[in-house]
């Protein structure tokens, strides 16, 4: 007989070998926050103006009979997660709202206690089957894709994580390890990390500081001179006077990938304006990660780009980290797209690609030599994935989904607490700021960045700080 959705959710051998330390999820509650932009962002040739907050409420209970709540939120990016030309914005913002509500209900019934690695590990497929009911339901011309799934489902597994460690009085990076967690990560990656753990992988203390990329958006003005439409609410409202007031040590581009003449000159353009600028500070030590947000139709592309971008601006290339997602997300469709000459230059990564450890794998074999960690796919794959990625020998980095609020303390906590994360990127402060409000007070050092880094002040506490 076919097993219904509910008796899946309440099998009790999917919590064998459960710890004393699990939990059981009363709750689950969500709702919506919408925010207008105070400046377009433009990248993967749109641009975006708005955002839709996803916040999560969860109570969790302990077998002792103890009790704790969490939160978390995210963005709905859709523009990002469920990139669909001849599909409108609001109806992939509204498939996104119907699945949160279908992730929701699926969490609550989550019967017996577990780690929130645990219950997310059972209960993704599920989640991706709802995704398939939605496009259904929603009759979507193209369904929602893995991606656009983890970011939804994110938040909720943020939170229960946050829910987690407050249960045990401590931060959520320090109840992974074998003292909370019933399987090794073998359990859930493959057999290299038999006998592992995570706290093999995650710091049990936050990064005292971590360098913030600032994003330049392909409309962002450089200088005051290129402003069209003034805003006038007392920020920055250029690239050149950006530098000065956040100290900025580190420019985060995004790029058209489909004019090559364009992509050159832009980066060109923004070593100068960067230059002077960082010379009348007296600073000279700053860094650029090129962002092509998977545009450029081959591999050439960038190679060509690389060749002459070192010709026509070489302060600009010698200052490049790294490069992001250069090429189409589906790298199994594109297999030609080959990595290995493009990575001998710089670490090229994978963003918009990075869905799971089989993806993490297949960019490995096809060149790839680093990955874009994000919360916005979930704390429990985020933690997976940095093991693999250390396993593996990759660079890594953390990246933004243009988080405000309690998205950015959850992204400067993942960077923070993964060895080997030198920097983050933070752009809310630039295109959200009135996301931040009222977390000014209790980050500072996050929300209101003056030299360029993010301070971890606080981010020690009691499940992800995000409650």
């Amino acid at each position: 007989m076919k097993m219904g959705r509910r008796e899946f959710l309440a099998m009790p051998t999917l919590l064998a070998a459960a710890r004393s330390t699990d939990a059981q999820i009363d709750e689950v509650r969500i709702g919506f926050e919408d925010y207008l932009y105070r400046a377009p962002y433009k990248f993967g040739g749109k641009e975006v103006d708005r955002v839709t907050m996803l916040n999560v409420h969860c109570r969790l209970h302990s077998k002792q009979g103890k009790t704790a709540a969490g939160f978390a939120a995210m963005p709905l990016g859709n523009v990002w997660s469920f990139p669909a030309p001849d599909i409108p914005y609001d109806t992939t913002l509204a498939a996104m709202k119907a699945l949160a509500a279908k992730i929701a209900r699926l969490t609550q019934d989550f019967r017996g206690f577990a780690h929130p690695l645990d219950v997310n590990a059972a209960l993704e497929p599920e989640y991706l089957k709802a995704a398939v009911e939605t496009s259904r339901e929603s009759s979507l011309p193209h369904p929602i894709p893995k991606l656009c799934t983890l970011v939804t489902a994110s938040p909720v597994d943020a939170a229960l994580h946050d829910a987690f460690g407050r249960l045990h009085g401590r931060n959520s990076f320090q109840v992974c390890g074998k003292d909370f967690v019933a399987y090794d990560l073998a359990h859930y990656l493959n057999g290299e990390f038999r006998g592992e753990y995570l706290d093999r992988y995650i710091q049990p203390t936050a990064t005292p500081r971590i360098r913030m990329y600032h994003s330049v958006g392909a409309s962002d003005p450089l200088t005051p001179a290129e402003v069209t439409r003034h805003i006038g609410d007392g920020l920055p409202e250029s690239l050149e006077e950006w530098i000065p007031y956040s100290g900025v040590t580190a420019l985060k581009i995004k790029l058209n990938g489909a004019d090559l003449a364009w992509d050159v000159d832009r980066v060109a353009a923004i070593d100068r304006v960067t230059a002077a600028a960082q010379a009348r500070r007296g600073w000279k030590e700053w860094l650029y990660s090129l962002d092509f947000n998977e545009r450029c139709p081959n591999v050439q592309y960038l190679l060509e780009f690389d060749r002459r971008l070192h010709g026509q601006a070489p302060s600009a290339f010698d200052r490049v980290q790294y490069i992001e997602q250069p090429t189409a997300r589906d790298l199994a469709a594109n297999r030609q797209n080959t990595m290995f000459e493009a990575a001998r230059l710089r670490p090229v990564v994978i963003d918009e690609s990075l869905t799971g450890l089989d993806a993490l794998l297949l960019a490995r074999e096809m060149g790839y030599t680093g990955v874009a960690l994000k919360a916005c796919k979930g704390q429990s794959q985020t933690l997976l994935l940095a093991a693999a990625t250390q396993k593996y020998k990759l660079f890594r980095c953390v990246q933004d989904l243009t988080c405000p609020g309690a998205a950015l303390v959850h992204s400067v906590g993942i960077a923070a607490h993964v060895p080997g994360v030198s920097s983050l990127e933070a752009n809310a402060r630039e295109y959200v700021p009135a996301a931040n409000r009222g977390w000014e007070k209790r980050f500072p050092g996050i929300f209101d960045v003056r030299d360029g880094f993010l301070k971890t002040t606080g981010l020690d506490g009691p499940g992800l700080c995000t409650s």
